[in-house]
């Protein structure tokens, strides 16, 4: 069968499967007697004409970035890495327990070790399932589902009973050392009277995304355990006969994904809540899954599909405060969003597909 030049199914099917969601959004809105103009230009207000609004979307987008680039790690080899939600709780555990414990002099020095202690972390965590995938054959999507609990109940008990301080009633660790404070972009680029970023929560490991984000494509597309990553998730029979072991690269991919997990937890529990919380993986992890299928598992479509659903975030926060329309048709468009990148795909792709053909046949 004819395929689509690579631009096309990079950017042409999402654009479209995106546009496609809109459309059904706009008849909600107008169903419940908003007018979806005007809610669009409410969300567009809010999250991307100031500094601030720019702020929160880029503090939702580091991290569906990190989570999106776990899930695309583990696509690429053919496994479906669901447990994100628990891999980004158990990041979260580690760095607290690193920032309370340890008397760190300065924050950069505290973020190097945050960075290896939630990498660490968060890849233990997916430690189990992708052995138990490799030696004992069990699915990696019901084993990672079954650590997001297992996870959620060991912080829940972490935080109850050994972090939480004396006296206090919240589940939440103490506060960490003002000395360790993690700069935030209003910090970095505010001058002189004028401030931006005003009271947004994005910080610097927004540029450690960034940075994960170069890593990750040099890792898969320049380097061998890249080819064999890529080569197993095309093809587990040729993988083996060209010498490649497959628990090998299954236990590799699910502890790079879930390294990467984990690091998300340094933007919400170092960066922003500068404790350990309950609910530090703040869904980003399922959000991850999504991010992934629309940037078509490459770290540059993930970049932007985070920074479209960190907008949307924003986007939708902004739309419940200034008018009647509540915060969950934000989840009906997020919803609607995985379901045309993702389930419906190939009702976008495949009359794409035809009408390319069409077009080299015309020639």
């Amino acid at each position: 069968m004819d395929k689509m030049p690579p631009w096309a199914d990079a950017v042409l099917v999402p654009v479209i499967s995106l546009l496609l969601a809109a459309a059904i959004s706009s008849i909600v809105i107008l169903a419940i007697g908003e007018n979806p103009i005007e809610a669009l230009n409410y969300m567009i207000e809010g999250a991307l004409l100031s500094s601030a609004g720019w702020g929160q979307v880029l503090y939702y987008a580091t991290n569906y970035i990190f989570t999106g680039l776990a899930v695309a790690v583990a696509s690429h080899a053919r496994l479906f890495n669901i447990g994100g939600e628990g891999q980004a709780q158990l990041g979260g555990l580690g760095i607290a327990m690193l920032c309370l414990f340890i008397p760190f002099p300065h924050w950069t020095l505290a973020f190097v070790f945050a960075i290896v202690a939630a990498g660490l972390f968060g890849a233990a965590w997916a430690y189990i399932p992708a052995v138990l995938q490799a030696k004992r054959d069990s699915h990696i999507v019901i084993t990672t589902i079954m650590f997001n609990y297992i996870a959620y109940a060991l912080l829940n008990y972490m935080l109850v009973n050994v972090l939480r301080p004396e006296g206090a009633m919240e589940p939440a660790s103490g506060n960490f050392p003002d000395n360790i404070h993690l700069p935030t972009f209003q910090e970095m680029f505010s001058y002189g009277d004028t401030i931006l970023f005003r009271s947004a929560p994005a910080n610097v490991s927004f540029f450690l995304a960034v940075i994960a984000c170069i890593g990750i494509w040099v890792l898969v597309w320049r380097t061998r355990l890249g080819y064999e990553l890529r080569a197993f998730g095309q093809s587990e029979s040729a993988a083996k006969y060209a010498g490649i072991n497959p628990a090998r690269i299954t236990i590799i991919a699910m502890l790079i994904s879930g390294a990467l997990a984990g690091m998300m937890a340094l933007n919400t529990t170092m960066g922003y809540s500068e404790r350990l919380v309950l609910n530090a993986s703040e869904g980003a992890g399922f959000i991850g899954i999504a991010v992934a299928l629309m940037g078509r598992n490459h770290p540059v479509g993930i970049f932007f599909a985070a920074l479209l659903f960190g907008f949307l975030v924003q986007g939708g926060t902004e739309l419940s405060f200034w008018t009647s329309i509540p915060t969950e048709l934000i989840v009906v468009i997020q919803a609607l969003v995985i379901l045309f990148t993702g389930a419906l795909d190939n009702m976008v792709r495949m009359p794409l597909v035809k009408l390319f053909a069409l077009g080299k046949g015309d020639r």
